[in-house]
Order: C-alpha cells, then sequence, then structure tokens
C-alpha cells in the first residue's frame, strides 16, 4: 500500500475515533448538560460543539479551491449560543460538521496531499492541513469529555481503560498475535457498542 493511501485511511480513522468520542461522552448527559458553563470563562458542550462545526464547515467546503477561512464565517458568534436549544439541534450541527470533513478527506486523491492550501492566506500542503486540524479537534473533544466526566450525575462509563484496568488491558493485549492494525479499530470497535 502506498504511504499516501495509508496516510489517508489512518486520519480517516482517527477523526472517526475522536468523532464517537464525543459523542459518546456526551450521549452520557442529560440534556440540560450540554448548555452548562461553568464560569463566564469557560464553553458549554453546546458552545464547543457549534465551534467545531463552524470551523469544520469553514476548513473542509470547497477545501482545495477555496480559503479555509471562508468570509461567511463569524467564529466570535460560535461562543455565543444562538441556534442550538436542544440535544437534536446540537447533534445536527455536530453531525453538519463531521459530514462536510468526512466528504472533503474521501475525496482526496493521494496526488492531492502536496497540494497547497491557504488558511487566512498562509499556505500548507494539504498533508499539513489535515495534521493541523487533526490537532485542533481532538483538543475539543478532550475538553467534551472533561465537561462531560464533571456534569454527569451517575457514575462514568469509561472511554477509554478504567481506572486500576490497565494490568488486565495489558495482559489481554500481550496475550494476542502481533498484527498490523491501526489502533482505532479496536476503539472504533469497542466505542461503538451500545
Amino acid at each position: 500500500m502506498e504511504i499516501s493511501s495509508s496516510y489517508l485511511e489512518s486520519v480517516i480513522k482517527q477523526f472517526q475515533y475522536y468523532k464517537v468520542l464525543g459523542e459518546k461522552a456526551m450521549a452520557q448527559l442529560e440534556p440540560e448538560q450540554l448548555f452548562v458553563e461553568m464560569n463566564d470563562d469557560s464553553n458549554s458542550v453546546a458552545t464547543i460543539v457549534q465551534h467545531l462545526a463552524g470551523n469544520m464547515l469553514s476548513r473542509w467546503t470547497d477545501f482545495l479551491t477555496s480559503d479555509g477561512e471562508k468570509e461567511w464565517r463569524n467564529r466570535d458568534s460560535e461562543f455565543e449560543l444562538q441556534s442550538q436549544t436542544n440535544t437534536e439541534a446540537v447533534m445536527k450541527r455536530w453531525n453538519e460538521g463531521w459530514g462536510c470533513l468526512f466528504d472533503a478527506l474521501n475525496s482526496l486523491t493521494h496526488e492531492e496531499l502536496t497540494t497547497i492550501i491557504y488558511i487566512r492566506k498562509e499556505g500548507h500542503t494539504v498533508v499539513e492541513a489535515i495534521n493541523r486540524q487533526l490537532a485542533h479537534y481532538p483538543y475539543h473533544i478532550g475538553q467534551i469529555v472533561f465537561l462531560a466526566k464533571m456534569l454527569k450525575k451517575e457514575p462514568w462509563v469509561s472511554l477509554s481503560i478504567p481506572k486500576n484496568s490497565s494490568t488486565t488491558y495489558n495482559t489481554s493485549k500481550f496475550s494476542q498475535e502481533k498484527s498490523i492494525k491501526n489502533f482505532t479499530d479496536d476503539e472504533l470497535k469497542k466505542l461503538n457498542k451500545p
């Protein structure tokens, strides 16, 4: 397999993993908890979703042909809750952003990975632009997971290796044959279970 094809496959799996991670965290909250701000300088889960979606729609719409910071984007307004008033509206916005990202990534060819695209008139190769967002989105997903853990009224259902379970987890992993696969394959299967 060419390294470029492998790269695209890997980043798509990484983005899928973080999308599901965010969804599993949000699913543990009561609807009203999506809108809780811990203090005046913090954002609610819904606000973070709104920012992520705004960024994704701006960056990934016409990805190869227009600047990633679209003229129609109003980044400051993403931090003021406007249109999201319930869980369905939050998840609709979430899925709009991710849909735009996956449509763009799935349309890329390996020849396009070295193409120069612009974000605020700063040139990036396609690989650099993807990596930039692959660092940005997990940062915010981490915020969502942290907020959900703080707000959760019932016991938290771990989204990774539960506390005090590393030995059991490692024993299971090391009892298996070596294989070549992306770690997200197993993680996605685990997260996608109801």
